[in-house]
């Protein structure tokens, strides 16, 4: 990207929540936060003083399928930076004082994330969507098993999974590639192969009503969803159309009929989760407790119609153009590029040019995206989670007829 004077490179680890043993659920995300607070060379201060020094970015976060420690920097400071997360990511020290004290870090973020209501709601339906299996369980962990991780067990995950077979360095920016690739190749020359991937359960997903009373809320939070296809399906990019019609945006229909119409929610959005082997696509909302059981229908009335109807083509022009645009600003960041490079190896092994990717989404018809919606919205695999003051709400599955 020759006409930034940056470089945004980062380091992904094919490991996440869902590749965890329960006892030690939300070890990645302990691990994550433990390479910061310093390495064999490195106290955690100097590695931000290095950091401040250079004007550099330096941030990590963990997801279901994988861990991303990532760095962003002027070009001409590219070797500190790539010295410091390489450093970062391959030599922790685990020192017993810093782990009780980031432990404390987490139990405050686990807290914090129950105290956030729009949060909650989708923690809980995401725990009950994947009901006892790893995909389910909460990335950050619980009390509970944060509480019992020492030492030896971070080493030990540390040890198996940051092998050279099991990640992905990937890098945008104003760089020369084959010097680039060099130097990356002797930072890591030391780390042994190790396998490519670690195998995880394939996830079933249910269709639960949950309502949980949380008097203390003044909305009612609502999280509705279905199963949705995996990341590599060759549907995606239909789907990726139907969920910008559904609720990506401020022209889609939910946005227009349940906030612009009808004044019922300040935020209403419908969001994709795609994973390796499977996917959800979700309905989000917040309203008062006496409209809540009239957004679920309004919500059936747009699945509804999706069915029915094929899309107008101006409906799937605008659609089209949405999402285009997204993909194009974001790849004008080279962090963005940066994941995306990552996301392709990892997921698909081939890189997609954005030529590719944008005649695949101009290739997608009305026809496909109504055959989606057929497929995905079947009353009897529609999951809700409903968050709030709910005394005298009745929700059955007679008021989730699409």
């Amino acid at each position: 990207m020759e006409h930034l004077r940056s470089v945004a490179m980062g380091i992904w680890v094919k490991s996440g929540s869902r590749y965890e043993d329960a006892p030690v659920n939300g070890i990645s995300h302990f691990v994550e936060h433990m390479l910061f607070k310093g390495t064999r060379h490195r106290t955690a201060q100097h590695i931000a003083r290095e950091m401040d020094a250079i004007g550099g970015n330096l941030d990590a976060y963990t997801g279901k399928e994988t861990i991303c420690f990532s760095v962003k920097a002027l070009s001409n400071h590219a070797p500190i930076a790539l010295d410091v997360l390489s450093d970062l990511v391959l030599n922790p020290t685990f020192a017993h004082t810093d782990i009780e004290r980031e432990r404390g870090v987490i139990l405050e973020e686990i807290k914090m994330d129950e105290d956030n209501p729009d949060v909650l709601v989708h923690e809980i339906f995401t725990q009950n969507f994947w009901k006892d299996q790893p995909l389910g369980k909460p990335i950050l962990g619980t009390t509970d098993t944060v509480s019992a991780l020492d030492q030896s067990t971070l080493f030990g995950y540390h040890g198996e999974r940051f092998r050279g077979g099991n990640m992905v360095f990937a890098a945008a920016g104003l760089l020369e590639h084959d010097a680039f690739v060099e130097s990356v190749a002797q930072k890591f020359s030391t780390v042994a192969p190790g396998p490519a991937g670690f195998q995880f359960q394939p996830a079933t997903s249910s269709a639960p009503i949950l309502l949980r009373n949380k008097r203390s809320l003044e909305q009612v939070q609502i999280c509705l969803g279905v199963p949705s296809p995996p990341i590599t399906d060759e549907n995606r990019y239909a789907t990726l159309i139907l969920n910008t019609v559904l609720g990506g945006g401020m022209s889609s229909r939910l946005f227009q009929t349940i906030r612009e119409e009808r004044g019922m929610a300040y935020s209403i959005y419908s969001d994709l989760s795609p994973y390796s082997d499977t996917g959800s696509l979700c309905v989000y909302a917040g309203t008062s407790a006496d409209k809540a059981l009239e957004m679920i229908s309004l919500v059936m009335a747009e699945f509804t119609r999706l069915k029915d109807s094929l899309l107008t083509p101006e409906e799937l022009h605008r659609a089209k153009e949405q999402v285009k645009g997204n993909i194009l600003l974001g790849l004008e960041s080279s962090s963005s590029r940066m994941s995306n490079l990552a996301r392709q190896e990892m997921y698909f092994q081939h890189f997609f040019s954005v030529e590719e990717v944008l005649d695949r989404l101009d290739a997608v018809t009305a026809d496909q995206v109504q055959q989606q919606a057929r497929t995905l919205f079947h009353s009897d695999r529609i999951a809700v989670t409903l968050l709030g003051r709910l005394d005298k709400l009745k929700l059955t599955r007679k008021h989730l007829v699409c």
